[in-house]
């Protein structure tokens, strides 16, 4: 498949590896970036039978901008990734979501566990530790872009990659959280598509319409956080575990925000063990 349809939306989608014969995998990006970003990740899956998918989700492709920030609120989100379940006919899936793919990721397994053979959160904690952990640490200090995205039109205005100014600015900031210039200009390129960046934005411009907070997660879960990431704080990632009920495994690394490129091959047999049956096994 090349794309799948959620309620009005028409969403692109990397489908790769052996097809139906395989156990899937569905990779989610995160902000400012789009299915690309797992690129170097997927072959390593599809050799070991994985069939991996791969969508650019909400705002960030044509036929998925949603008009209007409450279109972007996690329930919406989470929507998606079970119309992708549901288009490739398939009852489970192993879930792994970078940034807000995995604040998407662990809205999934928290309302529809079922759906779930296990689920990789990268970076972003369970979103009730992250809330918790926003007004206890400097959690708080680290997320002022938020604040900074809730305003109209003036983000866009400044970080608009299609005007040299903007995106001097975008790689500028992206490059002072530690990624990779060719990684930067990639998603620079990925966001100057018309109506792409008011997209990505919109998923912060919904929060203050998150509603009640998620809940635990029963599936088998593996969370991966860095120590040097600049945006998301320790104190969220302890918090987590109180999160998840069931089977959990938390690992802190050495690197950025930005795991898969940094930490390529540990996060591959990471993942690797936590997409085998022995990983329902409580640690």
């Amino acid at each position: 498949m090349d794309r799948f349809r959620s309620g009005t939306l028409t969403f692109p989608v990397k489908d790769s590896g052996p097809g139906e014969t395989g156990e899937t995998v569905i990779l989610l990006h995160g902000f400012p970036q789009t299915a690309s970003s797992w690129d170097a990740l997927t072959p390593a899956l599809t050799q070991a039978g994985y069939r991996v998918l791969a969508p650019d989700q909400r705002g960030y492709a044509p036929g998925a901008m949603a008009k209007g920030r409450r279109a972007y609120r996690i329930p919406e989100l989470v929507s998606d990734v079970i119309a992708l379940i549901d288009a490739a006919d398939l009852d489970q899936v192993h879930l792994v979501g970078h940034d807000w793919g995995a604040a998407v990721a662990w809205g999934v397994a928290a309302q529809a566990p079922e759906r779930l053979a296990s689920l990789t959160a990268l970076a972003v904690p369970h979103p009730t530790a992250f809330t918790k952990a926003l007004f206890t640490s400097s959690q708080f200090r680290r997320s002022w872009y938020m604040l900074f995205f809730q305003l109209p039109w003036l983000p866009e205005r400044l970080l608009d990659p299609r005007r040299p100014a903007g995106r001097k600015r975008f790689i500028k900031g992206l490059l002072a959280t530690g990624q990779r210039p060719e990684q930067a200009e990639r998603d620079a390129d990925a966001l100057a598509i018309p109506g792409a960046m008011t997209g990505a934005l919109n998923w912060y411009r919904a929060l203050p319409f998150a509603g009640r907070p998620l809940g635990a997660v029963s599936v088998p879960t593996l969370y991966i956080w860095s120590r040097g990431d600049t945006a998301l704080g320790r104190k969220g990632a302890e918090l987590t575990a109180n999160y998840v009920t069931g089977p959990y495994t938390f690992l802190e690394i050495d690197g950025s925000h930005w795991i898969q490129p940094d930490v390529a091959d540990p996060l591959l047999a990471h993942l690797a063990w936590n997409l085998q049956p022995h990983a329902n096994q409580e640690n």
